[in-house]
């Protein structure tokens, strides 16, 4: 890389170190998990659009890019493992796998001297497959993650492990270390038989006055306890999963309730009220949850039932015993001395109590606001090495964190993202990181200039510009305004999700100018995508974000790369993709068959060596010597089979689409080209 070009030459600020095979670059490190070993060098760049070499004869179709970036963070730090619970903003939990860009969940914000619970919202989500650990604390509580994930301890934020490859070591987690938290998620209930039944006998209650005559006869009807939605919505659907035929009604005055059409509905709805001799667990659960969403509050961090039907306080006061609860008695509360039961052992008794009934009503569960306190023994008794590497999972939020498990967990602000194989895709590639961070003002001073014509730009042809350090940086909505503002047409590759967190801007460019996003979804294959391109989001997630951004109204193209010779090109792998691809909306899917560069080759052929080695011969015949494109034959087949299972699907062809879309290799590689292609990298 020439720096001299690359650089303006005003002289870097005196307190930041920089060394010198990088004259005029700040350089920086940061002190979190997701960016370890990577060193970033910020350099004010003279120039931004860059031509592409090669006039007529070029083989990529685009002649001017943007790269805010050279290198690529590839490296990440992965968390947890997938069925990990995280606690929502509704109060319940989900598996952190099953979580969704967009889902509310509780974070943390400090507060003066204290930090607290808050609503965060998850910004991106994604997995990988790395060496695992459990972390076992006093009160039971497990927690599997990768020795690179944080915990919030009452001395600050630790790593799982100390000691990195080539890191310095760092603030770790060792035995008696004291995490925060409430502690472990209490299992939430299964909605069987016998819940519904405790449930129902919590909220329904008879008319006094059983029915009322009109045209059709006698209506007899039950009173709900509460007027909440949510409520009604329940009981409506157990009382219909259980056969009884109801509809809801409002007398003034008198709240709200169920009405029945014939005698067997009151008869079955009487058995299904009924109060059985012995109830069992999962009849307790459901009745709990019944009587708080009939009677209980939860406000300034109180659990309280004010008990208006005295002949169910005895049966909640079982019930609670019978979980190990405990909870003080106030005989006169209000006006007209009710009853309450208030229960004990602040937020994490709370939150077991929520969890494990699951009450219908979420807005009674919120917890925002509630300090983060260190009342709960989660001290650390064990780290142990699980000696396997499994699939885990993490997520980017608001705040910076999330809760897993009951333990404030910090989150990585960071994406997985690819690279292209026309670059180093070494050491140095991965961890050393050029920043241009006046890209959007330099992008600016260009499209003014009289020189320039307007031309397409193209974006994420050489580094993915959604890279993790985008998260940090934040280029690209400096760069796509200035390109709306000058309505220059653009188009945008990449395999990040990060993308739609500039989908307002990107669709207010497309009002003003040609915009093109395309994404690149090579496969489905789960466990070949772990093993070949464990860096990058899964192929689901960026099927889902084809998906959300048509939804936006976005046109979105999908490179179909790299499709891999023996491994991918069947006709089934190549039928799943498309169809997934048509089902997402995808307007045009465009193949391109895996080639290898310099660098990328050597590595790849390694890998195939030792996981695929019956396939060597036939990547010897399609890339013989040091070819890096497939032979024109090859690519002519794929071609083909890609564009039937497009038809089969609803996906057309475009015109520019229609002819064989064959790669051709130059008579001599040009191994210092800086874009002489656009397929992804494996790396």
């Amino acid at each position: 890389m020439r720096w001299s070009h690359l650089t303006e030459s005003t002289p870097p600020d005196a307190s930041a170190p920089v060394q010198p095979p990088l004259p005029g670059a700040v350089v920086r490190t940061f002190d979190t998990p997701e960016f370890a070993g990577m060193t970033f060098y910020e350099v004010r760049a003279k120039s931004l659009i860059n031509r592409v070499p090669g006039g007529d004869d070029r083989r990529v179709p685009f002649e001017y890019t943007v790269n805010p970036y050279r290198g690529c963070t590839h490296a990440c730090s992965y968390c947890l493992a997938g069925e990990t619970p995280v606690l929502m903003a509704d109060g319940r939990t989900k598996p952190i796998a099953e979580l969704r860009v967009g889902d509310a969940i509780i974070g943390t914000v400090r507060d003066g001297a204290y930090r607290r619970y808050a609503v965060t919202h998850v910004r991106d989500k994604w997995s990988t497959v790395k060496p695992a650990y459990r972390v076992t604390l006093r009160d039971g509580t497990e927690l599997v993650a990768s020795g690179d994930h944080r915990f919030l301890t009452d001395r600050g934020w630790k790593h799982v492990t100390g000691a990195r490859a080539g890191a310095a070591q760092r603030p770790h987690l060792t035995t008696g270390n004291k995490l925060m938290g409430t502690g472990r998620f209490a299992e939430p209930p299964k909605e069987s038989p016998e819940y519904r039944r405790g449930y129902l006998h919590a909220v329904l209650r008879p008319e006094p006055e059983q029915g009322y005559r009109d045209p059709y006869g006698t209506v007899p009807r039950f009173r709900l306890a509460t007027e909440e939605p949510q409520v009604m919505s329940r009981v409506i659907g157990y009382l219909r999963e259980s056969g009884a035929h109801t509809a809801e009604f409002a007398p003034a005055g008198r709240g709200t309730g169920v009405s029945t059409y014939a005698r067997r509905d009151l008869d079955l709805i009487t058995t299904l009220r009924q109060r059985p001799a012995e109830p069992d667990p999962e009849w307790a659960k459901g009745f709990l949850a019944g009587i708080f969403d009939a009677e209980g509050s939860h406000t300034q961090g109180l659990w309280r039932v004010v008990h208006t039907d005295l002949e169910l306080v005895e049966p909640t006061r079982e019930a609670l015993r019978g979980f190990g609860f405990q909870f003080a008695v106030e005989d006169r509360v209000g006006p007209i001395g009710l009853l309450s039961l208030r229960l004990l052992g602040g937020l994490p008794e709370k939150l077991r109590f929520f969890h494990l009934t699951d009450p219908a009503v979420t807005r009674r569960r919120a917890v925002q606001g509630v300090a983060v306190k260190g009342a709960v023994p989660l001290h650390v008794e064990r780290i142990e090495p699980l000696g396997l590497e499994l699939p885990l999972w993490d997520i980017t939020t608001g705040t910076g964190d999330f809760i897993a498990n009951g333990v404030v967990s910090h989150n990585c602000f960071a994406r997985n993202t690819h690279t292209y194989l026309d670059l180093d895709a070494g050491h140095d590639f991965d961890s050393k990181i050029v920043v241009k961070v006046n890209a959007a003002e330099v992008l600016r001073r260009e499209l003014a200039a009289p020189r320039w014509g307007g031309q397409s730009i193209a974006m994420g042809t050489n580094v993915d510009c959604y890279q993790r350090a985008e998260g940090r940086y934040r280029l690209m909505p400096g760069i796509i305004s200035a390109l709306s503002d000058w309505s220059n047409p653009f188009s945008i590759l990449t395999k990040g999700t990060l993308i739609l967190r500039d989908l307002p801007l990107l669709a207010r460019a497309a009002q003003r100018t040609r915009v093109s996003v395309s994404l690149s979804v090579g496969f489905l294959d789960e466990g070949l995508w772990r093993s070949v391109e464990s860096g990058t989001p899964s192929p689901a997630r960026r099927v889902d974000t084809v998906r959300r951004l048509t939804d936006a109204g976005m046109r979105v193209g999908v490179l179909m790369a790299p499709i891999l010779p023996g491994l991918t090109d069947g006709e089934e792998h190549v039928d799943a993709t498309v169809r997934a691809l048509a089902e997402a909306g995808a307007a045009s899917v465009t193949p391109l068959v895996l080639h290898l560069r310099t660098g990328a080759r050597e590595w790849y052929l390694r890998w195939l060596h030792a996981n695929h080695p019956g396939l060597v011969p036939l990547y010897e015949r399609l890339y013989p010597g040091r070819r890096a494109f497939a032979s024109a034959d090859y690519q002519r087949l794929i071609t083909a089979r890609v564009r039937r299972a497009m038809r089969r699907h609803g996906l057309l062809p475009r015109d520019e689409l229609a002819r064989d879309l064959v790669v051709n290799e130059p008579a001599e590689e040009a191994p210092a080209a800086p874009a002489a292609g656009v397929q992804l990298t494996l790396l």
